[in-house]
């Protein structure tokens, strides 16, 4: 960028890309906390309704790629906003949803949005931020995906509890459309840099230790949504906890992964790799004791404390490996990136209901620490074979 602004203006431009990445992640994963309140307003079970969640994240990973290819060059401030709107008439019909298939209509428009959204975020808040702070830019974008955590699925929940589950989404569709309106006056015109195409995306294919990446980052992902998505009916039948310590429960999930975002923040890029490898260990002690501890307070808070801080350090430690991977085709990399997250959010979400289906679910914590510890094999793999990933 070459337009001359103070120092402050550059930090708040970055600042409303962190609390965009806010409202994305935040009706993303509301569902996790209203998820019985859904399922007995349609009387259906808990576990179709973790198909909202699966269909929500496989839209977002199927056209993450393709949307930012047909994307790729149009102005980045007017996509962005053509994003909000999109995401904000969504939430609409989410509010008015006089079926269940109408609800997953409208969140498929949601995951429309939230897949080019994840596709330009990241390459936005470093061109806006202040120069040398490439990293801070990555590190508020996790803050706001954690701050979701903290207080959107909370927060989300409560609302759900207090005015009903439409309630929830029509808060953030609010909340979306005046987020639009602040960024048209905040941001500056943002000419489109991409050098995405077919092209750069057949040379991506042909990087094994990028899809050897790919292939981690998805199955860390199932692993902890064959879990996570259904922490909440877990607490309850499992833990026997009432609805407001399963309301606590993920306000600490949250809370723990800001401390791993100020982790990352500072100990990101000297000790990337140790971060990666320690933070996966951990997931997968979290996810197999998770059923041992349930029924104790301090047990589950301890490991839903831990579980949050891994869970933000995965996903931004690997991000910068992806990224040192081929900075010419950051775009498509980042898009794609997005869609594996994804792809492994429904993959775990679907997996987990067929879990509780079948075993029961006191054991979605094994199958899920399982897949977990064949991702970190896929890992140290990638780890001893491409030194550029050290």
């Amino acid at each position: 960028m070459t337009e001359r602004v103070p120092r402050h203006q550059q930090y708040l431009r970055v600042l409303a890309m962190g609390f965009s990445a806010f409202i994305f992640n935040t009706t993303e994963f509301v569902p996790v906390g209203i998820l019985t309140d859904i399922a007995q307003s349609f009387d259906i079970t808990t576990a179709k309704v973790g198909w909202m969640l699966t269909i929500y994240a496989w839209v977002v990973a199927l056209f993450s790629l393709p949307l930012m290819l047909l994307t790729r060059k149009v102005e980045r401030k007017t996509l962005l906003l053509c994003l909000f709107g999109v995401f904000s008439a969504s939430h609409i019909l989410s509010v008015v949803a006089w079926s269940f298939p109408v609800l997953v209509i409208s969140r498929i428009g949601i995951a429309l949005s939230h897949a080019i959204f994840w596709s330009i975020a990241a390459a936005i808040a470093i061109r806006v931020a202040p120069v040398g702070k490439k990293t801070f830019a990555l590190s508020v974008l996790a803050t706001g995906t954690s701050l979701a955590m903290v207080l959107g699925v909370p927060l989300g929940r409560l609302i759900g509890q207090w005015f009903g589950w439409r309630a929830t989404f029509g808060v953030i569709g609010v909340i979306a459309f005046t987020m639009m309106i602040i960024l048209a006056r905040l941001l500056p015109a943002l000419p489109s840099v991409s050098l995405g195409s077919l092209k750069s995306l057949s040379a991506v294919f042909k990087k094994p230790v990028l899809l050897g990446s790919y292939l981690f980052i998805f199955l860390i992902f199932t692993a902890h949504y064959t879990s996570y998505s259904y922490i909440e009916p877990f607490m309850h039948e499992v833990g026997q906890a009432n609805s407001y310590f399963t309301t606590f429960l993920l306000l600490l999930f949250g809370g723990a992964g800001i401390v791993g975002s100020v982790i990352f923040g500072v100990w990101g890029e000297q000790h990337n790799t140790k971060l990666l490898v320690v933070s996966g260990v951990l997931l997968i002690i979290c996810l197999l004791m998770l059923n041992a501890v349930a029924l104790s307070q301090w047990g589950i808070s301890s490991l839903i404390f831990v579980w949050g801080i891994v869970l933000m350090l995965v996903p931004v430690t690997m991000q910068v490996k992806v990224f040192n991977i081929d900075n010419d085709a950051f775009e498509v990399i980042m898009s794609m990136y997005s869609g594996i997250i994804n792809l492994g959010i429904g993959a775990g979400a679907l997996l987990g209901g067929k879990v509780i289906i079948h075993l029961g679910l006191t054991n979605v914590g094994y199958v899920a620490s399982a897949i977990g510890f064949v991702s970190m094999l896929v890992l140290v793999t990638l780890l001893r074979k491409y030194p550029i990933l050290r």
